[in-house]
């Protein structure tokens, strides 16, 4: 029998799709230019990109690094560029950048003392990474010794003395060494950051910080002893009661008396010289790491079957989330005082990081609601029926999946709280944005100078706001086990 002559006996080698349906050329047709009104959207944008970087191209190319004035920087650029050549003057940042991350911080002999907060945001990652890592020996362990170089390297370049450098790289490598030791153990370094980092920035005597801290020794004691009998919200109330009468009645004596025997003490900084983006970080970092948990506690008692904890809990929210943020800054700056004991002395830093973890608290609370509305009612008839009281239901069923559906506007809110801490400008406190600039500016050797800080902040707000996203997407998708 002859084989029909039609029929095809050997295989043809696999050819390469088309141009259009590969590579480039394939997400260019589909995400650029897909249909008309993509395509002339996509045109437009190049357009205007295209006269962008055209305009700002010459004032780019023609930046200055090294002079001491603007009018230095305006010589050298005619001198290479023409007379009617302009240019970006970065020598403004070379010069001033130590005002724009510290402020006045440690006037008149700041170099000697910038590696209190240098540290201090060091272990703020110490201090994150049970939080991100937690019980993960390897990551732990490279996030802390990474932190450690970048830290030895950043006080090298700030002229710290040896001494200093020698005392602050052994605590880290200890601290590295717990990490691959017992990583679990870091948690510690967490609890304990608030205060260690309170004392490196403002520094004076070590046993107001120790004070503080057996106050939350005691309220962990007494709500230890008392949850079993009272319950856990009885507890706490009385736990609370007593550390606030160690707080207000009897710590002052006894650290006044420690101080004498034993006076161990750090240049005191005060808060008007706080400034730059030590400022932005301490108020911002303070308000997000204290917003969350109360917010948490609003949103619970927003659904609470007591009227009067959800009138109080509803009635807070609403009323923070109904005035601006700047409204409860001047409050703070004028009218808190009044509200307190006579003569006291209440520092400027601190009340508008108590005003700021209230307004952000309410923001949040309405998010974390939002998260406990959207799981289903069936997963707090599992925790029933597993025979979980309250708590425990929120703490090991409810409250992870509802934070877990809550990420993305949690970081949105803080991301828009980080950016709201250039408003404390308006009560005397120098921001990175208005108040170090407006200084930097009113220099005679920087006077006209405009666009060059306002880059540069912008530039770092917008690193930091950038990460903070990025890691909100990696911590939905590796939480992401619905569709596994």
């Amino acid at each position: 029998m002859t084989t029909p002559l039609y029929v095809r006996t050997e295989m043809l080698p696999q050819q390469s799709p088309p141009v259009g349906e590969r590579g480039i050329f394939k997400w260019m047709r589909e995400n650029l230019f897909s249909g008309v009104f993509n395509s002339t959207l996509t045109v437009l944008a190049l357009l205007a990109i295209y006269y962008l970087i055209m305009a700002s191209l010459p004032w780019l190319t023609n930046s200055v690094w090294n002079a001491e004035s603007l009018r230095e920087c305006r010589d050298i650029i005619i001198a290479q560029s023409g007379p009617e050549a302009s240019g970006a003057c970065w020598a403004m940042v070379r010069v001033r950048w130590n005002q724009f991350l510290f402020g006045l911080y440690g006037v008149p002999d700041p170099f000697s003392h910038y590696w209190r907060p240098t540290t201090a945001f060091a272990l703020l990652f110490v201090a994150l990474s049970p939080v991100l890592y937690y019980g993960l020996r390897r990551p732990a362990t490279i996030m802390i010794g990474t932190v450690t170089v970048l830290l030895v390297l950043a006080l090298i370049g700030l002229r710290t003395d040896v001494g200093h450098i020698a005392v602050v790289t052994a605590v880290m490598l200890a601290l590295m060494a717990l990490a691959w030791v017992a990583p679990k153990k870091l948690v510690w370094v967490t609890v304990l950051f608030p205060l260690v980092a309170f004392y490196l920035l403002w520094g004076g005597s070590i046993w107001g910080p120790v004070g503080t801290l057996a106050g939350f020794a005691i309220f962990a004691g007494v709500w230890w002893v008392l949850q079993s009998r009272l319950g856990v919200v009885v507890a706490a109330g009385v736990a609370l009661v007593a550390a606030a009468i160690w707080w207000t009645q009897i710590q002052t004596g006894v650290t006044t008396a420690l101080h004498s025997a034993m006076p161990i003490e750090l240049y005191y900084v005060r808060s008007d010289d706080f400034g730059g983006f030590l400022l932005a970080f301490v108020i911002g970092v303070s308000a997000i790491a204290a917003s969350l948990p109360i917010g948490i506690v609003l949103a619970l008692g927003r659904q609470s079957n007591m009227p009067i904890v959800r009138m109080l809990s509803v009635g807070f929210i609403e009323f923070f989330r109904g005035v601006p943020l700047i409204t409860v800054l001047f409050s703070a700056n004028f009218m808190l005082l009044y509200f307190l004991p006579p003569r006291t002395n209440f520092d400027l830093i601190m009340r508008v990081i108590i005003v700021v973890i209230i307004f952000a608290s309410a923001y949040i609370a309405e998010v974390i609601r939002g998260g406990l509305a959207a799981l289903p009612r069936g997963q707090y008839e599992a925790a029933d029926a597993l025979g979980l009281d309250y708590w425990q239901a929120q703490r090991l069923i409810i409250m992870p999946q509802a934070l877990k559906i809550s990420i993305p506007g949690i970081v949105s809110s803080f991301i828009g709280l980080f950016k709201d801490t250039t408003l404390v400008a308006l009560v005397g406190l120098m921001d990175p944005l208005v108040g170090v600039t407006k200084i930097v500016r009113s220099d005679t050797a920087w006077k006209g100078i405009y666009w060059e800080p306002y880059i540069f902040v912008g530039a770092i707000f917008f690193v930091v706001c950038f990460s903070m996203s990025r890691y909100s997407m990696y911590l939905e998708n590796k939480l992401k086990t619905d569709h596994r």
